[in-house]
């Protein structure tokens, strides 16, 4: 299965503490049993054929069945902890709200969830893996898109009747405008857009939060500057979205995380769970 995900005879044997001619002596006896190639090779790249595919499927779904069998059989088992960075939007909006169903499924997995600064940095480190929002995925890690999203101006009802439907330079350059941290660049993607590119705010605040930045929005204290989903699942009946325009993010929210972080069961367990899910 190492093999596989990695598709490197020598990358998988070091994560299996084998030397790559050992790796490809266990691959080639497995090879003469089943009767069949399962791998082409070049060089130290190593791919599935198609019989090799069709065994693969037909295989590894039995090792997660086996794995979670033995587990639900044994009373000395201890419980499998993931440690978890994700933004606090997105746990409050899209994974608490579908966590019980993780747990029906794998009752003994639990999380431990962080909040804190910098969590790309941390992952391999003190985070097992975590949810961030970004534009383009570190290459060194393996990374799952969780979405695609628009750029949404999101202000208080009252803000908006008074701005009306139709982009005002002159009434824009007033405003404050809410931008979060972790999204630089949204502010100038909606200005492109909107043909607004030598708006000059009266003021741009910067939010770490995305409950705080679309509160402060709702209150009146500005213009916030998020995506679609962020405003559609607050159900905030005080907030509304300017100008009816189609303006794609620069970002997305990814899951994270090392590749050799995958064979860990809490990890593979969630990862699974998060791609099927569709949150």
């Amino acid at each position: 299965m190492r093999v596989v995900r990695l598709g490197s005879a020598r990358s998988a044997a070091n994560e299996l503490g084998l030397s790559p001619s050992a790796l490809s002596r266990r691959i080639a006896n497995l090879e003469e049993f089943v009767g069949k190639k399962l791998f082409t090779r070049a060089h130290q790249a190593m791919q599935l054929t198609d019989e090799g595919s069709a065994f693969y499927d037909a295989v590894a779904p039995h090792f997660d069945a086996l794995a979670e069998a033995v587990e639900g059989q044994s009373e000395n088992l201890s419980l499998l902890r993931l440690h978890l960075g994700v933004l606090p939007l997105f746990g409050g909006q899209r994974l608490f709200p579908r966590l019980r169903e993780l747990r029906a499924l794998h009752p003994r997995l639990h999380i431990d969830i962080d909040t804190g600064p910098h969590l790309l940095d941390r992952v391999g480190d003190t985070l097992d893996a975590a949810i961030v929002l970004m534009q383009d995925p570190d290459p060194a890690l393996h990374s799952v898109r969780l979405d695609h999203n628009q750029v949404h101006a999101i202000c208080s009802k009252e803000l908006a009747e008074e701005l009306g439907q139709t982009p005002d330079i002159a009434k824009l350059s007033q405003q404050t405008f809410l931008v979060h941290n972790e999204l630089p660049e949204s502010f100038n993607a909606w200005k492109q857009v909107l043909g607004l590119s030598k708006l000059e705010p009266a003021a741009i605040d910067h939010f770490d939060s995305g409950q705080l930045i679309l509160e402060a929005a709702a209150q009146g204290l500005g213009i916030a500057i998020m995506h679609d989903d962020h405003y559609h699942r607050a159900h905030d009946q005080r907030l509304a979205r300017l100008f009816d325009i189609k303006v794609e993010s620069p970002y997305s929210y990814w899951f994270v995380c090392r590749e050799k972080a995958l064979d860990q069961r809490p990890v593979r367990l969630f990862h699974d769970w998060l791609v099927s899910a569709n949150l």
